[in-house]
């Protein structure tokens, strides 16, 4: 059920995980070349202070002459970012309320949050994080947030975000790990990561070796949207990593134009479970400041839970949340009886 890349489009041959991230596109018109679109048949574009970055590997799967392709609808910026709508804020999640030392998050009683990096392999254009001010956050210097972490017991995990925390180098991974591991309290890592999807050549042997050779109990929360962003590689990626004993968990944006039909949902969580990853959340979108074109409602939103519980066993039937600032917990979001 794997997508399958289009024959139209020839992925360059990229020596590394890091070359293929450096060579990214970044340029609009770069990207409407290759999957053979007209600018000029495209109004509702636009050049937008958030900048585009997407690997050749994820354009490949994109389909060539489609401008409503569901993996191009999520990187593709549109004009209809600038407008603003109700609601919809820099900071929609109370993240920096929740900052206790520059980029550490503690929302919740026994875990907290790391802002490892500000970097990402792919710029999501209804990222949450999207006005973060990552330049504040210090990323590099560890030594204050594990101090922190040290100073609170009841801490037992720790969640490293971003970002995505598997731009990191092997050297700065390994080096968390290490701090990390010599807390007592903590027991669980959990990384916050799209590349085994995005840029599935991340996952290398060098980089397994570094989650296999810890005391820590390694779970990874991927993040894919839409079934046509699986093939061959990631497949390979996620079967190294489920032989690496890490909890393979997913969550969802839902997302108008991407995932908002039932279908798309159904084949997105069949594929996930082909691939022994656990259906984790499906989140309602947080109003993030050019992000309201992509909301669905609630009412919309329960509908299509409705269906995938009818079609699907429980086990691949995700949790439908919202995130509210300042509540010690992701909302549950249940059909009112």
């Amino acid at each position: 059920m794997s997508a399958t890349p289009s024959p139209s489009i020839a992925v360059p041959h990229f020596s590394s995980w890091q070359q293929a991230l450096r060579e990214a596109v970044r340029s609009l018109d770069e990207l409407l070349h290759w999957l053979q679109l007209d600018p000029h048949s495209l109004t509702a574009l636009s050049h937008t202070p958030f900048p585009l970055r997407v690997p050749h590997s994820y354009v490949a799967r994109m389909q060539v002459g489609h401008p409503d392709d569901p993996l191009l609808r999520q990187i593709l910026p549109l004009r209809a970012e600038q407008q603003g709508a109700i609601g919809f804020i820099a900071d929609p999640v109370g993240d920096q309320q929740a900052q206790k030392t520059p980029g550490l998050l503690h929302k919740y009683p026994n875990r907290v949050l790391i802002v490892a990096t500000g970097s990402c392999a792919l710029h999501c254009r209804y990222c949450f994080r999207r006005h973060y001010p990552y330049a504040n956050t210090q990323a590099q210097d560890y030594t204050d947030k594990l101090a922190y972490i040290q100073a609170h017991p009841k801490i037992t995990e720790v969640i490293l975000s971003g970002g995505d925390p598997l731009l990191l180098s092997d050297e700065r991974l390994q080096i968390w790990l290490r701090g990390l591991s010599t807390i007592p309290h903590v027991h669980t890592l959990r990384l916050h990561t799209r590349l085994p999807i995005v840029l599935p050549q991340r996952i290398t042997p060098e980089l397994l070796s570094i989650l296999s050779d810890t005391r820590l109990s390694v779970v990874m929360v991927l993040h894919a949207n839409h079934a046509q962003e699986f093939n061959v590689e990631v497949s390979e990626a996620l079967k190294a990593l489920r032989k690496a004993d890490i909890l393979l968990l997913n969550q969802s944006v839902l997302l108008r134009g991407v995932n908002h039909r039932p279908d798309d949902l159904l084949h997105l969580h069949k594929i996930l479970g082909e691939h022994r990853v656990m259906p984790y959340y499906l989140h309602l979108l947080d109003k993030v400041a050019g992000a309201a074109h992509f909301e669905v409602s609630e009412a919309e939103a329960l509908s299509l839970m409705h269906q995938l519980r009818t079609q699907l066993p429980g086990y691949l039937v995700p949790q439908l949340v919202r995130e509210i600032a300042g509540h010690p917990y992701k909302q549950p979001v249940f059909e009112k009886t």
